[in-house]
């Protein structure tokens, strides 16, 4: 990569506006502090400064040209890991001005040390050397993607790991990244891929171009390895095979029964033959592939939300699917009564469309949403409302919402990491965050 457009840069979040509790502070007054609850208005001396004692880790990242999409690549660090520093592995898609500047980005996040301090003088003791080594690190290995790439979706796959993307010119690719995550790990290896510009001549090792428009609907099976589904802006959804020699048989029959784009696909993490869908018409489906394209729809609610649904996750632990929808409403919809049409429960607090959200991977009563009102929102189901212990200013708020984080603009998606429990990855117009919250 180069160029200015091409530049990437890594940081501790220690000036971000980014925090559950932000602080307005008045400049004549610097030890006038209170909590900010968003939607409330500023005053011309007064600004949002994030709380860092709400967080156990948080840093961010710059790639150059914005990443619409990402997944969380596997690693052999170990599960359920707790000790700093810590790193994590990512595919990400970018979203350059220019068509044929854009990357598949391999990249590798190391030694992100915790932010918040549980000692303060030992803070400032601590000399420019110290922070230096505490400073994050950033490695990344490219590919060039011909388009945006609209999403990203990554696998393990007969030994190697894949990544599937799509991409705005309306093609699926899927690309073979085991040599780019092999390179982030080698210096050397690293030079020689970046030196002799092997990320120019990577081509994907396979190409489906039979949906009729562009699309972002995209997922792999998670109890059947190599099988994918993907969904277009015209209002069709394909099945993917695996099939011998790293080739995949594509079912040209489309799924029937959405009228419209589909936005999201999850498939079931229990059922290997079951998938759900949602789409611009307002319904959420569920299919069992195993029928006939034409009659492969089980469930159906066909007015999940009052505008388009935008973006849907399933339960890993409980038969639930939760949706976000352009009205700025979370549901949480219970499979066994998914006919009636009513949502188990349903929150309103993003003011602006839900552009992503997911299940906490273990704890399955937490859930994080992500909208274009520059919010990412942690919830816990389990909580109740206590009206006893209400103060006025925050009876208005659901009690089920844990944490807030702000500071990005222009929120496109978030994951939890699967491994490292409690942290949560975004991605936005200004850049990735990487945090923990003391909440969670």
């Amino acid at each position: 990569m180069s160029g200015e457009e091409d530049r990437m840069d890594t940081s501790s979040d220690s000036e971000s506006d980014s925090g559950e509790e932000k602080e307005q502070e008045d400049e004549g007054d610097e030890g006038a502090a209170r909590v900010y609850l968003p939607g409330q208005p500023l005053e011309d001396d007064e600004r949002l400064v994030c709380d860092e004692s709400a967080y156990v880790m948080l840093h961010q990242a710059q790639t150059g040209a914005p990443c619409l999409s990402f997944d969380v690549l596997p690693d052999a660090l170990g599960a359920a890991r707790s000790d700093f520093p810590h790193t994590t592995y990512l595919v990400a898609g970018t979203q350059a001005a220019k068509t044929h500047t854009n990357n598949l980005i391999v990249m590798k996040m190391s030694n992100m040390h915790r932010t918040s301090k549980e000692n303060e003088e030992e803070e400032s003791d601590s000399d420019d050397d110290e922070d230096d080594e505490k400073s994050p690190d950033l490695t990344f290995a490219c590919v060039k993607h011909l388009g945006c790439v609209n999403r990203v979706r990554a696998t393990q796959y007969e030994n190697s790991t894949l990544a599937a993307t799509w991409s705005e010119l309306g093609h699926v690719n899927i690309w073979n990244i085991t040599q780019q995550l092999q390179a982030v790990e080698n210096p050397a290896m690293l030079e020689r891929f970046n030196k002799d510009n092997v990320n120019d001549i990577v081509k994907p090792i396979y190409t489906f171009s039979g949906h009729q428009l562009e699309g972002f609907a995209m997922d792999w099976c998670q109890t059947q390895s190599g099988l994918l589904a993907t969904g277009d802006c015209r209002r069709d959804i394909h099945i993917w095979k695996p099939h011998e020699g790293s080739t995949w048989v594509v079912d040209q029959r489309p799924l029937i029964g959405h009228e419209n784009s589909v936005e999201d696909i999850q498939w079931s993490p229990n059922e290997r033959n079951v998938l759900a869908s949602c789409s611009v018409d307002k319904s959420i489906r569920v299919w069992d592939i195993r029928a006939p394209p034409n009659k492969a729809c089980m469930l159906t609610t066909a007015n999940a939300h009052a505008s388009d649904v935008n973006v849907i996750s399933w339960n890993r632990n409980e038969p639930f699917i939760a949706s976000g929808g352009d009205d700025g409403l979370l549901h949480v919809w219970d499979l066994r009564q998914f006919q009636t049409g009513s949502p188990a429960v349903s929150f309103k607090h993003h003011v602006a469309p839900v552009s992503s959200l997911e299940w906490h991977p273990s704890e399955a009563t937490i859930l994080a949403s992500a909208g274009e009102d520059n919010q990412v929102a942690l919830w816990d189901l389990a909580v109740e409302k206590d009206d006893d212990c209400m103060d006025d200013d925050v009876k208005d708020i659901p009690p089920q919402l844990l944490f807030i984080h702000q500071g990005q603009t222009d929120i496109k998606e978030l994951h939890w990491h699967p491994q490292i429990p409690g942290v949560m990855i975004t991605t936005a117009h200004s850049g990735f965050n990487v945090f923990k919250t003391i909440s969670v």
